[in-house]
This record gives C-alpha cells, structure tokens and sequence, in this order.
C-alpha cells in the first residue's frame, strides 16, 4: 500500500507541472477555434476528427470567454455521455445533429483539450475520418455497419464498421479474419439488397460508396470448393453429387467438357488454351485477381476473365471426369452475339475473341494513352522495332501480351513511286495459307444424242481459274466428242437453272450444284442458205388433279431430267418436233402398239382440240417471264458458236400437228417450265422453252422411271486426285511470300497521295513464348467455299524458326528460336457438318491425351499428325525449361518434351 501511495504522488507531481504549462484562457481559445489547428480550418481528406459534447464545449466557451481560471464555469473533464446510446458498446445515438449535438475537432485541437482537461473515465474518444465525396469533403459521423456472415452459416452475423471511403477489398480482408480463412482458400463476397437478391461485389478496388454499401446490409463471404466451383453457383439439388466428385481423385487437367449443342468448336479451343502451361498457373495462383480490369471500356467488365478461371480451376482441381460450361457459355454469349444460340462456329474465331476479351479483362493498364504509329522513314529496323513494342506496351499489357504476342514486320513498297513503307506490328497467332492446287475435280454427267446411252457421270479435273470452254475440253478427252458439240447447264430442280456460255467462270459452279454436259449436233457457219440447227431446252411435267372442289383444274408437275435437243430449223413443226422427242426419249418411252392407236383416236382427237395451236392464237407465252435464271439468248443456248434462234420462226409459224394420237403433248412454257406462254412475241426473240405433258394414265403405261432415272459411271469417277502432303515450315515460307494485294484492299501511299495495289511482305521480327498456328483450311470465295484436306506435317518437337526470324539472333541461346508442340486443334468433316476435338499435352504428367467433348482419352505421338490439324500450340524451349520443377523439390519432375523420355542434355539443365 506504501508503494502505491508513493505512486500516486509521484503522478501527482508529474501532473503539476503540466497544470502550471496550460496556456492563459484567450490563447486557449485561440487554438481552439482558429489557427492551423483550430476547428475553422477546412477539412482535409484522409485526417481525423472528433466529435465532442456540444453542452460542455459551450460551458468551455463561457469559461475561456470569462477569463478568469479559478471561476466556477470551469467545464471539467470532457465527457461525450450524452451522445451514446449505452455505456457497454459505446454506440452512437442515432440522428446527433452537428451545432446541436456536437461540435467537431481536428485532431490537434482534440488532443489539446484532453491534455489540459483529460476525458471522462471509461469513454473512448469518437474519432471520424474526412471523406472526399463527390463535389464535397466531410466528416464522417456514421461510418458503414455491415453484417459479415459466412455462405454456410447464414445465421450468424458479425458486425462490422467501415468508412465510405474503405474499399471493398478491406471488407473482404476482414471477413477472411473474422472467420479464420485460411490463406490458401479463395474467397468471394456477394450483397443481400433490400428484396432479397443476391449481387457479387465483382471489384474489390472500388470503395463502399462506389459498391452503394448501406448499413445494415448482409455481406456474404464464399469460398471456393476443393473441386474448383463455388457454393453459390450449384443448386441444392445436386449436392449428393457433388460431394461424389469430390471424393472422385484423378489427374488434374484430364478432364472433358459437356457438348451443349454444337459448342465442340468451344470445348476444342478451351482444351487448347487450359494446356498452355503459363497460362494456366495463372489463374491457379490466383495472379489474376490482382490484375482483373473492371473499367476497361474495350474488355468485358472481368466476366469473361473470371469465367474462364472458374473453368481452369475445375479442370485442373482433378476432382471432375467431365465439366458443363454452361456459364462459360452464357458469357461469350452475352459478349458476342455472334456465339450466340447453339449454332456450329470456328474454334480458331472464338479462340481469338477469347484471346482478346482475356487480354483487355486482365490489361494491367487502366487508362490508355494516345499512342501515334510511326513508319520508319530510314531508321534502323532495330529501333523502329523497339520503338513500337514498347508502344505496343504502353497501351497492352497482360498476361496474353506476355504470352502470346510476338511483333511482324511489314513492308510495302508502291508500285508506281517506289515508295516503301516499313511498320512493325504486334500479332497473337500466325493464320498460314496452305499450298493450294491450281487444279479443281468437278463431277458432271454427260448426255449423248444418242438415245441408247444412258447419261454417264465423269469426274473431271479443269483449272482452278478456267472457264467453262476448260470443262467442255476436259470431258472430250474421255468421250472423244468435240468441244463444239457440247452445252453445259446447271440442272435444279427438274428445270434449267442456267445454261453457260463457253467464255465464263468455272468459279461460277459450286461444287454441291449438277452440271449436265448435253451433246448437241455440229453446225456449219451462219450464212443466207446454210442449214442450221436450233437448240431447244425441254422439260417433263405431268398432269396431276388439283385438290378443287369439282376437280375441274389441272395442276402440271415437272418431273425428271431436262433436255437440250437439237431441231433442224426446216423441220421446226409440231409434228416433226414430236418425232424427234419420241426417238430421244425412247430408250424410257415405250411407243404404243396399233391397238393402243385404235382404243385412243377418239379421246386423242379431243386432246389435239385443245392442244393444236391456231392462227393468231398459239400455246405460247410472254417472253418477259422470269424464272430463276433467264435462260434466254444471253444464256448459252443462243449466240457465240451456238446456233442462233434469233431468225427462226417462232411458235406461231409452226405447222400445226396432224389429228392422231399423242403418247404425250407439247407446250411452249416460259424458262421455269412451271406456266404456259399465252401469246408470243416474235420482236423479242425469246429463247422458246418446249414443256412435254404427260396424262398420268399414259405416264404410268409408257414411261419407265426407273431407265430414265438410270446413269453408268465412267472409269474416271474411280479416279482420286491425291494431295501430296505439305511440311509446316512451307505454309511458314508461303506466309513470308511476297504478294499484291487485292483490289478491295489497297494501300495508300503518302507520296503518290492515292491508293495502290502495292506489294506487301510480312516477315517475323519476335516470337512469343507461346506460337499458335493457324492453317488456314478454309477458303471462301465469291462464288465458293471450301475446305483444304491437305496434310501438314509439323514437327512435334524441336521446330525450329531461326530461319524465319530476320531480328538479328543471339547465336549463344538456340533455344530461343525452337518451339515443342503442346496442343493441337482439330476440325473433321465438312463446312457444314464438321466436328472439333483436341490433341493436348498434359503439363504436369508429359502424357498426350484425346479430348472429344466430354470424353478423354491417352494418345501417343504418333496419332497426332493428321488431315483434321486446325490449330497448332507450341511451346517455345526456353520457357518449358524454365517452368519444370527443379530436382530435390516435393513434386515429380515433368518431361522436359511432352510425352519424350529425358535425355542428358535436359538433365544437365536440371
């Protein structure tokens, strides 16, 4: 008890002094209320104040304005009682109004008046900080209260106070302490708003008062599951299942993804992209949430970034046999529209989209500077190059800038001024054309005049750019029939949907269209007297019953092949015209026995009523109808070496035909053959159409459909045009190949002050770590679309570019220029039924496998290489080496090359 006592009175002489400093009552009020830290000054953002009682800074203001120390106005100890709501939690009250309630103190000011009068036992002080609002600073009397809960423990709240100005990063930080997180788990927060919705707190740079977090509000913290997803994004009834998955233990990566309907283009690109190894250990370290980009005007808000990762992490969590991408999906989706629904796209076009909508989520600059392109202008290539890889980077910088992108260069030189251009430009994949054969395989069927033959198919091989004279040549080398004796026309739908001048395009002609090669009889030259043939196009149609109430109208059908039948034009009558179609047609036209004549003279003479076509009025029709394709005289059947029918007598000169009977009647029709001609104008020298019309009855008796439709194969149609396969380092030379460009894309040049069809030469400057090559397959033209089968071999390791790269090498370092391949793209089938799968090597076992959508599969190495490659991943050897784990540390050693056994020189690198 002695020594207490002399305790207290040592403090008691210790407080003496102090007492005997406190400054006279007017220079107190002068630090008080003015000065630099009086409670006049302006706020600051950032400092505290606090706030005190307003009834005993108001008895403090009658004792300093007295002036006299030893009144009995002396305030005493500061105390704040009255502006809590308890003395246990020490609580504000609510709605304490500043001037009424409290006055505010900057911290100086504060730290003043309790030394010179202490603060009331007990109490703490009520420290607020200054926030920089919009337009305004003020002082922050109530800061947020926000309730943290946990996703699997929604019923126990922890409260929690935070400034507007605190980010959302604090909260989460919190929350990780408050429930004791480990650092290794990944955590997330979600907002409960007012009606019950659920939002994520996706950016946790931005303050609460950017977030609009209100006191009061339920904060959720989510952790991420062992097997890669998250709590919130499984529903309840599932949760049998996925506690199985997570008991399933297999090798992370080797997992499929769920075809959700033509997304196989979606599931191979993923494949790819997940095996890149860099990449992927990104995202599992989780370096991204560092990086995500949620103000990039030009990137997808972090969504298609944090999706991705949400995949990656349940790929390789080796918890799943198989993932849906169905979110994934959503989201690309949401972000171009051109991926939405569940059509069939190209894995190499939405690879690129994924590429950039992951750079520009992850770009690591936040504002992007106005950067102007330079040309070279005489400069070295290396400064130049230097130059704009650093502007390059000064408005893109991410990990698939780090990764992927390597830089071109790019001249042009004008044809006219010999101005040249040198640019380098950035790139994230190479699109390498293949060597395309100049020659092209069309199958046609040729029809000879000879009505014994049946129609043969011919496979024919004709120039890529020839004409349709090139495909009449071709067939003359099988049939020995002169070129001049042929007529090409596209046969659609029982009609001619175009017959061809000799002098235009095979580009013309799709390969899925059927082309008829006609056999037409020779003609001498035009002259006064010299006999000539007309060509007449001729169609098949049947009389069928009209669905009409009295069956009184009768519909016409076309039905079979068409014809092109030459007529000589001093036989152009019904009558001959008949015969010359009965002998053509009589390989599957059976005549009628003098019976048949005899039962059917009467119904016949009746028929020929009807038919014949009489003075002033014949069975023909406007020539300005129109079908499909106008097959008039521009069409090929008149002009050039045809026989012209510009002089022949039209329908209306043509004898009428004799009363006897008919297997079958004629019309002039209009070029679709689906309408009569009601009048014909001669002035206009319409091609005539001739349509032969059948009576079922008659049909069904003399027609054989089976012979008519019948056709023999020639031996060519056995013949296959082989590809000889091309090496990939070809496709690399053809893509640093000088070329002109294209007329709809040209150049302007700065000298002539006008655009040119300049020459351009793309070389390659720098490589990125990580090369992906895109063989360009696929070849759309105006008139065509194909895609190239043509088999590329590519290296699987050991691809070497040195040869390739004009940057000055460093000799020392090879390793630099090789590339291995880690994943393959492909694409089987056609351009309208086609399928994606992926070949990947697995980054941690060297081991290849097979994805095909949600199945998985080991390979070897020699299954690789085939027609079906798309898209090749490589790997450039300094960074496979530079991200094996070294010896001696807790995990295995992966091959140094993908599915190769170590060899000493990788192990002394080791």
């Amino acid at each position: 008890m002695a020594a207490v006592a002399a305790n207290v009175a040592a403090a008691a002489e210790d407080r003496e002094p102090q007492r005997e400093e406190v400054p006279g009552l007017e220079s107190q009020r002068r630090q008080i209320e003015n000065g630099e830290s009086g409670r006049e000054r302006p706020l600051r953002a950032g400092e505290s104040w606090f706030l005190v009682e307003q009834h005993w800074y108001k008895q403090w203001e009658v004792y300093v304005q007295g002036g006299d120390q030893d009144s009995g106005t002396f305030p005493g100890c500061i105390n704040n009682a009255d502006l809590f709501e308890d003395q246990v939690n020490w609580r504000l009250k609510k709605g304490l109004v500043e001037g009424e309630d409290y006055v505010l103190l900057p911290a100086a000011a504060w730290h003043y008046l309790v030394d010179w009068y202490g603060l009331e036992h007990g109490q703490p002080p009520i420290e607020r900080k200054v926030v920089e609002l919009p337009s305004v600073q003020k002082v922050e009397v109530y800061p947020v209260e926000l309730l943290l809960v946990r996703h699997s423990d929604m019923d126990t709240p922890h409260t929690a106070q935070f400034s507007h100005t605190d980010s959302v990063d604090l909260v989460l930080r919190t929350a990780r302490e408050q429930f004791l997180v480990s650092p290794q788990e990944e955590t997330r927060l979600w907002i409960k708003n007012a009606e019950g919705s659920f939002e994520r707190l996706c950016n946790t740079r931005v303050t609460l008062l950017d977030a609009a977090l209100k006191t009061g509000q339920v904060v959720i913290m989510e952790t991420r599951n062992k097997d890669g997803t998250w709590p919130s994004a499984q529903p309840q009834a599932v949760n049998t299942a996925l506690e199985e998955e997570e008991e399933f233990q297999g090798q992370p990566g080797i997992c499929g993804l769920t075809n959700l309907g033509n997304t196989c283009f979606m599931n191979s690109a993923l494949q790819c992209l997940s095996n890149v190894p860099q990449l992927t250990e990104y995202f599992l370290k989780n370096h991204y949430l560092e990086e995500l980009n949620f103000c990039n005007p030009l990137g997808m808000k972090g969504e298609i970034a944090e999706a991705y990762a949400d995949l990656v992490k349940q790929a390789w969590s080796g918890h799943h046999r198989s993932i849906v991408p169905h979110v994934f999906k959503t989201k690309v989706g949401h972000f171009a529209s051109q991926f939405l629904g569940y059509q069939q796209h190209d894995s190499q076009e939405l690879l690129s989209f994924l590429l950039d909508g992951l750079h520009e989520d992850l770009n690591r600059v936040k504002k992007k500077e106005y950067v102007e392109l330079c040309d070279a202008a005489g400069r070295p290539d290396q400064e130049v190059a230097q130059e704009a890889w650093q502007n390059h980077k000064r408005r893109n910088d991410s990990v698939i800038v780090d990764t992927f992108h390597g830089l071109f260069k790019s001249t042009l030189v004008c044809p006219d001024c010999g101005n040249v251009s040198v640019t380098f430009d950035p790139f994230c994949y190479l699109s390498v054309p293949l060597p395309v054969s100049h020659k092209r395989v069309m199958e046609v069927f040729f029809v000879s005049m000879d009505p014994r033959r049946k129609p043969e198919q011919h496979r024919l091989v004709v120039p890529k750019k020839g004409k349709i004279s090139d495909l009449c040549v071709a067939l003359a080398k099988h049939t020995g029939m002169s070129p001049e004796r042929m007529m090409v026309a596209d046969v659609f739908s029982h009609r001619f949907y175009k017959i061809y001048q000799l002098e235009e395009s095979l580009s013309s002609i799709l390969d899925r269209d059927d082309i008829f090669i006609y056999e037409v009889s020779g003609r001498s030259a035009i002259g006064e007297n010299s006999r000539e043939d007309v060509v007449l196009p001729i169609y098949l149609r049947e009389r069928t019953p009209a669905r009409d109430y009295n069956n009184s109208y009768y519909g016409l059908m076309l039905f079979g092949h068409p014809l092109l039948v030459s007529v000589p034009r001093d036989r152009l009558s019904w009558d001959a015209l008949y015969h010359i179609l009965l002998y053509r047609l009589s390989r599957y036209v059976t005549r009628p026995s003098s019976d048949d004549e005899d039962d059917g003279d009467e119904k016949a003479d009746m028929e020929d009523k009807d038919n014949i076509p009489k003075p002033g009025h014949v069975a023909g029709g406007s020539s300005q109808d129109s079908g499909p394709e106008q097959a008039g005289p521009s069409s090929g059947v008149a002009g050039g070496s045809r026989a012209p029918v510009d002089n022949s007598p039209g329908p209306s000169h043509w004898p009428q035909r004799a009363r006897r009977k008919h297997l079958f009647t004629l019309q002039t029709v209009n070029s679709n053959g689906t309408s009569d001609r009601s009048t014909f104008n001669e002035d206009t020298h319409a091609q005539p159409y001739i349509a032969i019309d059948w009576e079922p009855e008659m049909k069904k008796r003399y027609y054989d459909e089976v012979e008519a439709e019948g056709y023999v194969k020639h031996d060519c149609v056995g013949y296959v045009l082989k590809k000889a396969p091309v090496r990939l380092q070809e496709c690399i030379e053809l893509f640093t190949t000088v070329e002109t460009l294209e007329k709809e894309n040209p150049w302007y040049c700065p000298t002539c002050k006008q655009h040119q069809l300049a020459t351009k030469k793309l070389d390659l400057w720098m490589l990125p770590e990580t090369l992906i090559i895109h063989l360009k397959r696929f070849s759309y033209t105006k008139f065509s679309r194909e895609k190239l089968d043509t088999l590329v071999e590519f290296p699987i390791r050991d691809l070497d570019f040195s040869e390739f790269v004009i940057k000055p090498q460093n000799e020392s370092a090879p390793e630099l220029y090789k590339y291995d391949l880690i994943a393959v793209s492909n694409h089987y089938g056609g351009l309208r039924d086609g399928h994606y799968t992926t070949f990947a090597c697995n980054k941690d076992s060297g081991q290849w496998h097979y994805f095909d959508d949600n199945s998985v599969s080991p390979v070897t190495e020699n299954q690789i290489e085939s027609k079906a490659a798309y898209v090749l991943f490589y790997q450039r050897q300094d960074v496979a080496r530079r991200l094996q784990p070294q010896p001696g540390l807790a995990d295995p050693p992966a091959s140094p090359a993908c599915g190769s056994p170590p060899n000493s020189e990788f192990m002394d690198v080791n």
